[in-house]
């Protein structure tokens, strides 16, 4: 593999596109859901399952977003912490957080077994633990505070189970799990079109309304309630995206030796914060036998750094350090979080003069659980039955008590705007090797500009269509990169990560000298 490059996420690799046809007709149904991810499927599922009338849309492959780019982790020991979340949310709220998100764990296994998916569905126990600098008196506040939220088999031990690094003392949260997230998308497409859901692929909503979607390719549909589960709003240009924060995400996989690393999820508290898992390696005969460990961190502002190889040459670093058996590294991707600035992920509907219209977005670090937790509210609201949790996952809740991470998100959002009164990052497209990119100015205007490796230029405008922040250039990964909100678009301009739904618009190519040697 490349030294410093990325590589497919490890879900991915062998595993074929999840395709069915685009939409080519008008359709009629009674849910709309856009998306189809984790989050999209699993309330597809939900709502046929419950007689309605399901139709699905997604612009790529099923699992083209996030959910396959994450290290499927299945906790209801969230990223904030129940302490925290205590502040932000009363212990009332804490005690519901903690509910939904076991109940969450225990719906997706629940649709594991029903439905015969073979997703390397297995429950584990998690561990937290705090860097070596720090002492053991957060991880007590934090079990207190865990067991008052209703986790009441949670407990101090000595350290997490690890021979090669002493963690220090842990705090140990049984009843977790973790899957294959590409396998599970595999199994809930099959559910889906078991119970009557039509799905549609490499077909891009364009348009929303409670009563109807317009697709990019021309056809609609009309329906009645409308989900958007993209995972970062694709129907909403400024509202939900002044309360969740975008970060880019690192992950490294390593050979270790087969049963050197027990099968658990553990995390490391504080900044920068790291998570591991173990993912088997099923090569039959291989000698010696080997598990990849996955660990992820060394987060970022989404668009607001470009060091890719350097963070993940610090994953590698903390994995050799505490673990001197690991082998090659053999996977190095990235994908994108969305972080709420109270911790919990934004459900339900939009406002109240839509009351036809949810969404599902803030995984803040819980992807799946989130994901499925939203199906489960959603699904429950359109059918008429109530959720205990609908209220603290309100999209439209006011988190009084987060208004200084509000307006510390505010204040970063406006400094990106400043990028359009600098320079760009080369003086001349000429400067632009082959297979780089960059942000030239052009008179008043910004291009982001991108040499194929054949020499070839791409030229787009590098102004995002979403709010106008101006995009920047991701190298490791290859992408154009929004710091405002996080819209993600390929190296040819095309959008493949919201809130933006459109793509950099083109410019025509123009005439330059030879690329630099």
């Amino acid at each position: 593999m490349p030294e410093s490059g990325a590589t497919p996420s490890i879900w991915t690799v062998g595993v074929p596109p999840l395709l069915t046809r685009p939409l080519d007709a008008d359709v009629e149904t009674d849910v709309c859901v856009v998306g189809a991810g984790v989050a999209g499927l699993t309330t597809a599922l939900m709502l046929a399952q419950a007689g309605k009338r399901v139709t699905v849309l997604d612009d790529g492959a099923v699992g083209d977003g996030m959910s396959g780019r994450g290290t499927a982790h299945l906790r209801s020991a969230l990223e904030e912490g129940y302490h925290e979340l205590e502040r932000l949310h009363g212990p009332d709220g804490a005690r519901l957080a903690a509910s939904s998100h076991t109940h969450a764990i225990d719906r997706i296994e629940d649709i594991v077994r029903t439905e015969r998916i073979e997703c390397d569905f297995e429950r584990v126990d998690g561990f937290r633990f705090m860097p070596p600098q720090r002492g053991a008196e957060a991880l007590m506040r934090e079990c207190d505070a865990a067991v008052r939220a209703g986790l009441i088999d949670t407990a101090l031990v000595e350290h997490a189970p690890f021979a090669g690094f002493d963690s220090g003392t842990a705090l140990r949260f049984p009843h977790q799990a973790m899957l294959h997230p590409m396998k599970y998308l595999a199994g809930l497409v099959r559910a889906c079109q078991q119970h009557g859901v039509r799905l549609f692929t490499c077909t891009r909503a364009l348009t929303f309304a409670p009563a109807a979607v317009r697709t990019r390719e021309g056809p609609t549909v009309h329906c009645t309630d409308l989900v958007v589960a993209t995972h970062s709003p694709v129907n909403d240009r400024f509202g939900i995206h002044s309360r969740q924060h975008a970060f880019i995400t690192y992950v490294v996989g390593a050979l270790v030796p087969r049963g050197s690393v027990p099968h658990v999820l553990a995390w490391e508290a504080g900044r920068p914060s790291h998570a591991l898992r173990v993912v088997p390696k099923r090569d039959e005969g291989e000698q010696p036998p080997w598990d990849v460990l996955l660990v992820s961190g060394e987060d970022h502002r989404t668009g607001q750094a470009d060091d890719g190889p350097l963070r993940w040459a610090r994953l590698e670093a903390w994995i050799r350090e505490r673990f001197p058996d690991a082998g090659e590294v053999m996977y190095r991707w990235s994908g994108q979080v969305l972080r709420s600035i109270d911790g919990l992920a934004h459900i339900g509907r939009v406002a109240s003069n839509s009351e036809h219209v949810y969404i599902i977005t803030g995984d803040s670090g819980g992807g799946l659980t989130h994901a499925t937790l939203g199906a489960i509210i959603i699904s429950d609201t359109i059918i008429g039955l109530h959720s205990p949790w609908t209220t603290l996952y309100s999209p439209s809740r006011l988190p009084l008590r987060a208004t200084g991470e509000w307006a510390r998100e505010g204040v970063n959002m406006a400094v990106q705007y400043g990028d359009w009164v600098t320079r760009g990052d080369v003086a001349s497209i000429d400067e632009i090797a082959p297979g780089d990119g960059a942000v030239v100015r052009q008179g008043l205007s910004k291009i982001a500009a991108w040499r194929r490796p054949d020499g070839t230029l791409v030229e787009h405008s590098a102004m995002c269509p979403h709010a106008g922040c101006l995009v920047h250039w991701n190298s490791s990964e290859t992408t154009w990169d929004c710091p405002c909100h996080g819209s993600r678009f390929t190296a040819e301009g095309h959008v493949f990560e919201g809130p933006a739904n459109r793509d950099l618009a083109k410019i025509e190519a123009r005439t330059s000298t030879e690329p630099p040697s």
